[in-house]
């Protein structure tokens, strides 16, 4: 069993952010039918649900409806997002029993350069959810994976979390502080994404179909949610058993290299995210 599969509802967002690659995929939005058929071919096979690979799962026009489906079938859904349609979605979001966790990147804002007084009221409304939410049960990490990039408004993102969290904060982690019960701040360097013109790297490990996959809009399945161009197919889930995809000799070969550090694809060699891995 698997720990998670991220599941791209849509490849369409409403940012352009600096530190994302986007996708040259087709633009495409999965159905509530398509979802559905590939709850049922992971049901007992994962045990969480991340609707994120490219694409903002929050701009689906039938969220409420993937949410439902998600509850129907047991599933526990965690759910990465840019923080700007929060607000919108935040009565459907809340109303969800299935939702176990929400990731907003507030870096994103940043890499959009919006002015303070429109940054200010993006914080309001993402603090007004996370409030909400965390007091509700549901695990709120708010991200800040921007060092060594990007980073001059970390300052006063993190002044606006301590006017709302004063106190000691806790960190479990190196780099995740715990704000409150069910509340995180999370601090990550800038990492570049896989790239088949990129630099190989040499050895490295990864937990992609170790613990996790991915399925992408039109159903492919790839290895991990870093495989933005989907240039790494290991079958389709809308007209496939998921055992049959990750049996299969490709995927076979992946979770062989990443054993022996010696990735089988040439995407792999070329990730910046793997790094952290090695620490």
């Amino acid at each position: 069993m698997l720990k998670k599969a991220y599941i791209e509802v849509t490849n369409r967002c409403n940012l352009r952010c600096a530190f994302c690659p986007g996708t040259k995929r087709e633009a495409r939005t999965m159905s509530p039918a398509e979802f559905d058929l590939v709850l049922e071919k992971l049901q007992g096979a994962v045990t969480y649900v991340y609707l994120h690979v490219m694409g903002e799962p929050l701009a689906h026009p039938q969220l409420a409806q993937l949410l439902s489906l998600a509850a129907a079938r047991g599933m526990k859904v965690c759910i990465t997002t840019n923080g700007t349609l929060l607000a919108r979605q935040a009565e459907t979001l809340l109303a969800a029993p299935t939702l176990h966790k929400v990731s907003v990147s507030l870096h994103s804002f940043e890499g959009n350069d919006g002015a303070p007084e429109r940054e200010r009221r993006y914080l309001d409304e993402v603090w007004g959810f996370a409030d909400r939410a965390a007091a509700r049960g549901v695990i709120v990490a708010l991200r800040l994976w921007n060092e060594g990039g990007a980073e001059e408004r970390n300052g006063a993102i993190e002044a606006f979390l301590r006017e709302k969290c004063p106190g000691e904060w806790r960190e479990p982690r190196s780099g995740s502080f715990r704000l409150r019960e069910n509340l995180y701040l999370e601090h990550a360097k800038k990492f570049d994404w896989p790239d088949l013109d990129a630099p190989e790297r040499g050895t490295q490990f990864c937990y992609g179909l170790r613990d996790q996959f991915g399925v992408l809009a039109d159903g492919t399945v790839v290895p991990c949610c870093l495989d933005h161009e989907g240039d790494i197919v290991l079958g389709n889930l809308f007209t496939q058993p998921l055992d049959e995809i990750l049996q299969g000799e490709r995927a076979h070969a992946l979770r062989e290299g990443f054993s022996r550090r010696r990735p089988s694809e040439e995407l792999c060699r070329r990730c910046g995210f793997a790094a952290r891995f090695d620490r």
